[in-house]
């Protein structure tokens, strides 16, 4: 078990290193990844959810005018709530990333300064098991 403590070496996982395992690394992955990733970029900004906003507006009359209700919760699923929030959903999401992002981070560092310390405390551990051993023999 003290074998298997001191060879681990924490590793701290991040998306730039994940990319590779869901696209692949030839060209065609990496051009996927990025313009996957760019496209999300774009797409998930408030910015985007306001133009999608007032694209979805201007339909708006033409359901209006159809007076329909099914016409209006037409508008309202397909052109309003898709539209609109899909970005919102993006950004909300980017936003719980960068959180989760940053405790990983915390916690690597955390774990890391731990795994150094059980390191160090088996190292001493180690050296009084040799003095104790010592012992024994002189006593012997």
């Amino acid at each position: 078990m003290a074998q298997s403590a001191n060879a681990h070496q924490p590793r701290l996982v991040q998306t730039a290193h994940v990319l590779a395992k869901v696209h692949g690394a030839s060209a065609v992955g990496r051009f996927n990844a990025a313009v996957a990733v760019r496209i999300t970029r774009i797409v998930g900004t408030m910015y985007c959810a306001y133009v999608f906003t007032l694209v979805a507006l201007v339909a708006l009359p033409a359901a209006i005018e159809q007076g329909s209700p099914t016409v209006l919760v037409n508008w309202l699923s397909s052109n309003f709530l898709q539209l609109v929030l899909l970005p919102i959903i993006i950004v909300g999401q980017n936003v719980i990333s960068a959180a989760q992002d940053a405790r990983a981070e915390a916690d690597h560092e955390t774990l890391t300064a731990l795994h150094t310390m059980a390191q160090q405390q088996l190292q001493i551990l180690e050296g009084q098991n040799e003095i104790l051993d010592l012992l024994k023999r002189q006593v012997a």
